[in-house]
């Protein structure tokens, strides 16, 4: 009889070891002199946090792109850019299916658990519909950013600059080469350009809404009332944040960051920054002037992020959602919860809470231990930390600035952010089976 294996590798350890594999594999060859502009070595702890900022879409750097990293290095944060937007088990499965190899059951599943489908089924039919879009919508963004750069940085640069802009924004990864006109200045420069800051943002937006969603809007077209629960909730919510966000970035920087343009690149300004903040990185004006309830605003938007089984990070959407109805059900005494004319089961209401008490508990030790050891603000640590975890990449000029153990705390809230952190925590955790009794009930008082 054989014994059972004292650390099995399940489906979420597999997913948490590969994106680990990679961001060494890509710290390692970003740590090369070959890596660097200058030809030296980059310190192997600042080449590993760049490297998990790009595999985990992050965007939060040690080093101006530009100015530090050669065009080999640049190549490797691109593939890790790619790689860690639509998933290595989607790289994986589409070099499977070029070289004619079965996909096994224990693959499809895996595949499921990586994209957050919700059924089996299609697996493989997603994942190559997943490359197919995923390249095509990059494409129109290089065509589009390409419109601007090349006349402004010649043929080859400019199309180069709109290869990488237009990767770095639909995986919501927020990397930038503008460093050439001032470092760490990501696209300030454009701020009043409509073509680069919409290309962007709308990169960003689609990149964030998820590959299930995208899969419905693609099946059934305009018509909404066919979308899946799912879909139905991305598309709304999203539409809502974008627009409020827009809105209240409008009013709360008029006077403030956005004092001295003109009517369209204050709304221009408003609504990129308001799409930005969901995970994918870019700023059009320097955060450092944005007015104290913009900076909390950012946060906020930050902390909810994108949509579930997209290269977003955050809470996600649906979670929010879930957390919004099921306050407004217990407020009510309505038992059920139903949207759109379907009731979401306990287990999805369990899950959305749990996962928002995770992040909070985590961007609350995370801020504590940033606060102890640097010297930053509570404002800037907390900042920091929700642009971390959400996969933001956002920054308040901090992060350079950090010594060895908060660039590792950063690591591991990019890191987990990325790859989920139910499932980093299930990663780390043994198997537990529920004991075959069930407790007395006994009500305590809440609220």
């Amino acid at each position: 009889m054989s014994k059972e294996p004292m650390f099995r590798f399940s489906y979420t350890r597999i997913i948490t070891a590969g994106f680990a594999a990679l961001i060494l594999c890509g710290g390692v060859l970003l740590s090369l002199p070959i890596s660097s502009r200058t030809g030296e070595w980059t310190n192997l702890l600042d080449a590993i946090f760049t490297a998990t900022s790009t595999t985990c879409v992050t965007g939060l750097i040690i080093y101006d792109t530009y100015t530090h990293w050669s065009v080999f290095g640049q190549l490797v944060l691109l593939t890790l850019i790619q790689i860690g937007g639509i998933g290595f088990m989607t790289i994986i499965t589409m070099f499977s299916l070029f070289f004619k190899r079965k996909i096994g059951l224990h693959e499809r599943q895996l595949l499921v658990q990586a994209t957050g489908m919700m059924e089996l089924g299609g697996a493989v039919r997603l994942i190559k519909r997943i490359v197919k879009m995923s390249l095509a919508i990059e494409a129109i963004g290089v065509v589009l950013l390409a419109i601007r750069f090349c006349p402004q940085m010649g043929f080859k640069t400019g199309l180069y600059n709109a290869v990488f802009h237009s990767v770095s924004a639909f995986c919501n990864a927020g990397f930038d080469l503008m460093g050439k006109y001032g470092a760490f200045s990501s696209l300030t420069g454009y701020s009043g350009d409509v073509v680069v800051c919409m290309t962007i943002a709308a990169l960003i937006a689609i990149g964030g809404i998820g590959f299930v969603v995208w899969n419905d809007v693609w099946t059934h077209r305009l018509h909404f009332r066919q979308y899946g629960l799912h879909a139905k909730i991305v598309l709304v919510v999203t539409g809502i944040l974008i627009a409020g966000g827009a809105v209240l970035f409008f009013l709360f920087e008029y006077d403030g960051a956005f004092a001295g343009m003109d009517l369209v690149e204050r709304i221009n300004s408003a609504i990129f920054q308001s799409v930005s903040p969901r995970t994918a990185g870019f700023n059009s004006v320097d955060l450092t002037g944005l007015t104290e309830a913009s900076i909390f605003l950012t946060i906020i938007l930050m902390f909810i992020g994108g949509s579930s089984g997209s290269t977003a990070g955050g809470i996600k959407t649906t979670s929010l959602f879930i957390l919004v109805v099921n306050a407004q059900n217990t407020a009510r005494k309505t038992h059920s919860m139903v949207a759109f004319k379907r009731r979401l089961g306990d287990d999805t209401i369990k899950r959305a809470g749990a996962i928002v008490t995770i992040y909070a508990f985590a961007v609350a030790a995370a801020t504590l231990i940033l606060c102890t050891m640097e010297p930053v603000s509570f404002r800037d640590a907390l900042f920091e930390t929700v642009s971390a975890i959400g996969t933001v990449g956002l920054t308040l000029g901090i992060t350079p600035t950090f010594g060895a153990t908060a660039k590792i705390v950063i690591i591991i809230l990019m890191f987990a952010g990325r790859v989920g952190w139910i499932t980093f925590l299930l990663s780390l955790s043994g198997k537990h089976n529920d004991p075959p009794v069930e407790r007395p009930v006994e009500k305590i008082m809440v609220g």
